[in-house]
């Protein structure tokens, strides 16, 4: 594309603050600063709260799910491992060498989550996949019915899409139920 002329603009966003910046970023791309302004008027102090309130409490061990047969997830080195932190998680596959290690269920239950994400995509979870994890009822996360469908998009998306993950995350995580 640029050999023809046609301006690129490539980006990879691994944090939420790159996240953010993105969204300035494409607002002096596109002409519309003002636009991109008012969006992280809200953002930037919604991710500072939470940033705060997240590192006044004990992480929460999360397992984040993106797919299924075999089941996959995330590692540090990916935007949905930085939301998970940002909002008071400790994803329980950060230290996994591939970005989207593939996992097994007694890999899952081995750490023992407090809490688990399965979202609709990249894959598309739905209440009967809860199941795959009844065998596990030692788990903190089966034992307490911390098993939650969540839609995947303010988790895995950045951008605007970030602010749903930042005010709903935190209570997933700390919630009893």
């Amino acid at each position: 594309m640029r050999a023809w002329a046609i301006p690129v603009w490539v980006t990879y966003p691994r944090t939420v603050a790159d996240g953010l910046r993105l969204i300035r970023e494409l607002g002096e791309l596109t002409g519309a600063p003002e636009r991109a302004a008012a969006i992280l008027a809200e953002l930037e102090p919604l991710s500072e709260r939470v940033r705060a309130a997240s590192a006044a409490r004990p992480a929460v061990d999360v397992f984040y799910a993106i797919w299924r047969g075999p089941y996959m997830t995330v590692n540090a080195d990916t935007y949905i491992n930085d939301v998970l932190t940002v909002c008071g998680g400790r994803n329980v596959f950060a230290d996994r060498p591939e970005r989207y290690p593939t996992v097994t269920l007694a890999e899952i239950a081995a750490r023992r989550p407090r809490v688990i994400l399965l979202p609709d995509e990249p894959f598309r979870f739905r209440q009967t996949h809860v199941a795959d994890f009844a065998p596990y009822s030692d788990v903190p996360a089966v034992r307490e019915g911390r098993i939650h469908l969540v839609d995947g998009k303010p988790y895995a998306w950045h951008g605007p899409r970030v602010g749903e993950a930042l005010r709903t995350l935190p209570a997933l995580l700390t919630s009893r139920r």
